[in-house]
């Protein structure tokens, strides 16, 4: 019981400390990103916790935008995902094995296909932490030291690091600016591209209070969550509008509209460029 009583005060101790940290941060002019592009990639990895693998995973949500677009470029995706992660749970290098993590994968029709012999296996490695520790005191100093070390994994791999900024809590919405803060500085440090959908759900809460991108927890991702982080994600990675996609995710139009447009708004302002605006 005196282990036990001790980590929960350590557990108290690091969130009463969020809000010490909020405030300096919050007060700050936010960082601006480095890396702004990559080339249309054919391959990504997906390296993180359950805000990826919710609502059927953000890989197919990616792929069901990509999937309705004009002329849509090839792209293979897979996710790995431990749920309650951070960055230090994960073995990196263990997913470039040959033959194992991607040799395979399904078609439309459910049937298995092979990655064909000589194919790069990715491109890209698109890697979250945990959603609390970029601005936890004591887990921060953590993100950092591992984004650098999997950022070196990666490349040394043939691929390229991308970062995924994460969301605020629904309750907590002071984390946006010292995530999106921490995210900036990590992807900066490492020469690496960021996806800001943190800043996307903060700008969607902003014009659409009513519209719940939470499930009962105020961590999780509703499906509007989901639809909107995979927007955001397809908006960086390609280079293009996810604005008037068929795709919805059976979202209502109205809604899945919405969230397209703040995806595109939020892409444009963060990485300060005007891309291309043609799906």
């Amino acid at each position: 019981m005196n282990g036990l009583a001790s980590r929960l005060r350590g557990l108290a101790f690091g969130i009463g400390c969020l809000g010490a940290l909020v405030a300096p941060l919050a007060a700050t002019a936010q960082t601006r990103p480095s890396v702004t592009r990559v080339e249309t990639p054919a391959s990504a990895i997906f390296i993180g916790n359950s805000f990826f693998y919710y609502n059927n995973g953000i890989t197919n949500h990616i792929t069901g935008f990509l999937r309705a677009a004009e002329q849509p470029p090839r792209f293979r995706s897979t996710l790995v995902g431990i749920g309650g992660s951070n960055m230090q749970w994960h073995d990196v290098n263990s997913y470039f094995r040959p033959d194992a993590v991607a040799s395979y994968g399904f078609d439309r029709s459910n049937n298995i296909v092979f990655r064909p012999q000589g194919e790069k296996l990715f491109e890209l490695a698109i890697m979250m932490d945990c959603s609390l520790c970029p601005v936890h005191p004591q887990l921060s100093p953590v993100f950092q030291d591992y984004a650098r070390r999997h950022s070196e994994t990666v490349r040394g791999h043939g691929a390229q690091p991308v970062f995924f900024m994460s969301w605020a809590y629904k309750d907590k919405p002071e984390m946006t600016q010292p995530l999106a803060e921490a995210y900036t500085a990590v992807g900066n440090a490492n020469n690496a591209l960021v996806i800001p959908a943190g800043l996307a759900f903060a700008r969607s809460v902003a014009q659409r209070p009513a519209l719940d991108l939470y499930i009962a927890d105020l961590r999780h991702p509703s499906l509007a969550g989901t639809y909107l982080a995979a927007a955001t994600t397809f908006a960086v990675l390609f280079g293009r509008t996810p604005e008037g996609s068929r795709y919805t995710a059976g979202l209502d139009a109205d809604t899945a509209a919405h969230l397209q447009r703040v995806a595109w708004e939020t892409v444009r302002e963060y990485h300060g460029t005007q891309r291309a605006a043609a799906n």
